[in-house]
């Protein structure tokens, strides 16, 4: 049959038996069987989320080998790590950079500030993404931070890096729903830099609309000597909880898109190059709600 040999005809009449016309149909082969089946990646993956306990394992962290080790030792399974890594990279892990988290922190009170409405010193507040506004502070200056970049393998690329510590700060505020922002760039941060973004929020709030402004308990946030303006409403984060607030987030978009791998060789170019680093963001409403934007707070 068109030259085929006499094994291929009975492999496609055996396949037509079982499946049918599509068992007749070229497919890829199946390759190898997976050495590890579904309930030991499930297991990998447990073991990865969860990370070594250092007093039982030794290691602070997983390394590919580690995890060889385990394997091993738990199902008999011999894998070595190219393999191990493209498990782990098939079931949706990378390797990223840890975020800082206090030791004391309250994951009870952060759950417990998702929920609506909430309350604040004038009465029960229900907050909607219009009117829901998150504000912070960054540190803008001299001893700046030196990105990742793009280089050939075995190299390893070389930044200038000032050890001067002239400085100012980004007093930023955003509306991720509406994709809008506001900010002053000022030499410090105290109770009388807090009242003037205070203003600058008031004069950029939707006319009519009432803004909630989402702030940590920094203490120029929380002071009574704050005169807030009437269409404003100040709400406290939880205590050592800085990723409830995405401007934390934007001020790491803003450093490492127009500020790091800088020299600022004086305190008026820190302003100026951080006044157009928050300029460019405004410019670019899409991506303040792409990183400001939360499911518990914006029901989306």
């Amino acid at each position: 049959m068109g030259g085929s040999r006499l094994q291929i005809v009975r492999d496609w009449v055996l396949r037509f038996n079982v499946q049918g016309l599509y068992g007749l149909i070229d497919r890829k082969a199946p390759g190898q069987t997976p050495k590890l089946n579904a309930a030991q990646r499930q297991a990998v993956a447990e073991k990865v989320d969860h990370g070594p306990i250092a007093a039982v394992v030794g290691v602070v962290r997983w390394q590919l080998k580690d995890l060889v080790q385990w394997i091993f030792e738990e199902f008999g399974i011999s894998l070595n790590e190219t393999t191990v890594g493209r498990e782990l990279k098939a079931m949706g892990f990378r390797k990223l950079s840890a975020r800082p988290r206090h030791h004391a922190q309250n994951g009870e009170a952060i759950e417990d500030f998702k929920k609506f409405p909430h309350r604040t010193g004038g009465g029960s507040v229900r907050l909607t993404g219009r009117n829901l506004h998150r504000a912070a502070e960054a540190r803008g200056g001299q001893k700046n931070k030196i990105t990742r970049r793009w280089a050939k393998r075995g190299t390893r690329p070389v930044a200038r890096k000032d050890q001067r510590t002239k400085s100012a700060y980004i007093f930023g505020a955003i509306c991720p729903e509406r994709g809008v922002g506001a900010a002053l760039v000022l030499p410090r941060c105290d109770t009388q830099a807090m009242q003037w973004h205070l203003n600058e929020i008031a004069s950029q709030v939707a006319p009519g609309a009432h803004a909630v402004l989402m702030v940590d308990q920094a203490g120029w946030h929380t002071t009574d000597k704050l005169a807030v303006p009437a269409n404003i409403t100040i709400l406290p984060l939880p205590p050592r909880s800085p990723e409830l607030n995405p401007v934390e987030n934007i001020w790491q978009f803003i450093r490492d898109n127009w500020l790091s791998n800088r020299v600022f060789e004086s305190y008026d170019q820190i302003i100026t190059l951080c006044c157009h680093a928050w300029n460019k963001l405004i410019d670019q409403p899409w991506k303040i709600m792409s990183i400001g934007l939360r499911q518990w707070a914006h029901g989306f």
